[in-house]
């Protein structure tokens, strides 16, 4: 089978020189090298256009370390925990490929806009492709409970941030909570226990 009716190829959503397809805004972990020579481990949404691009928000480390090295190693993971933790702690490796990987690729960044927005610094990166690897192949079965995840690691960062409301965000993070109990499976519900662990953020116990 090649796909739907209309010939559809999930190699048609892979950017050039990209080992996995990008569609909408892709999350994904980058390791960027920093000046104590570890490799820094965070979240990265991939915008797919003409090209591959990513933002950065505020005085990440992500972002001086572009600034500082030109690049890194975006990888793609489909273990929720790694995700957190790349998300919302400082993360630091002697390696920057996750053993967690399912693929990674060398990425050139190079600055294409910057702007203020509620007093945060924004910067678009154009991401250039170079080496790659698919490490597993398969398929990847995603639960409600991951997108639930994903969704409060956007949330939990943006708590404290000027421009966003702290009780609106809390109050979506329980939601979401309550998502990944009764849609998510063992990792899930230990990533949603990491994000409340990491932030100023009262998880509700779930209702029965």
């Amino acid at each position: 089978m090649t796909g739907g009716s209309d010939g559809w190829r999930p190699e048609d959503d892979a950017p050039e020189g990209w080992p996995v397809p990008l569609r909408g805004v892709t999350e994904s972990v980058i390791a960027t090298k920093g000046p104590n020579d570890l490799w820094n481990v965070a979240a990265l949404g991939l915008h797919a256009r003409e090209s591959v691009v990513a933002r950065t928000y505020g005085n990440t480390r992500t972002r001086r370390n572009f600034e500082r090295r030109g690049g890194g190693v975006v990888q793609f993971v489909a273990d929720p925990r790694a995700f957190v933790d790349a998300a919302l702690s400082i993360r630091e490796e002697a390696e920057p490929v996750l053993p967690s990987a399912d693929a990674w690729i060398e990425v050139d960044a190079t600055l294409v806009s910057s702007r203020e927005e509620d007093g945060t610094t924004i910067r678009e990166w154009e991401l250039d492709p170079g080496e790659s690897e698919v490490i597993r192949e398969g398929p990847t079965t995603i639960n409600r409970g991951f997108g639930a995840v994903v969704e409060a690691t956007v949330a939990a960062s943006r708590l404290g941030v000027s421009g966003f409301d702290d009780a609106d965000l809390r109050d979506r993070l329980d939601f979401l909570a309550s998502v990944t109990e009764r849609c998510g499976g063992a990792r899930e519900r230990e990533a949603m226990a990491r994000v409340a662990e990491y932030v100023d953020w009262d998880r509700r116990e779930p209702e029965n």
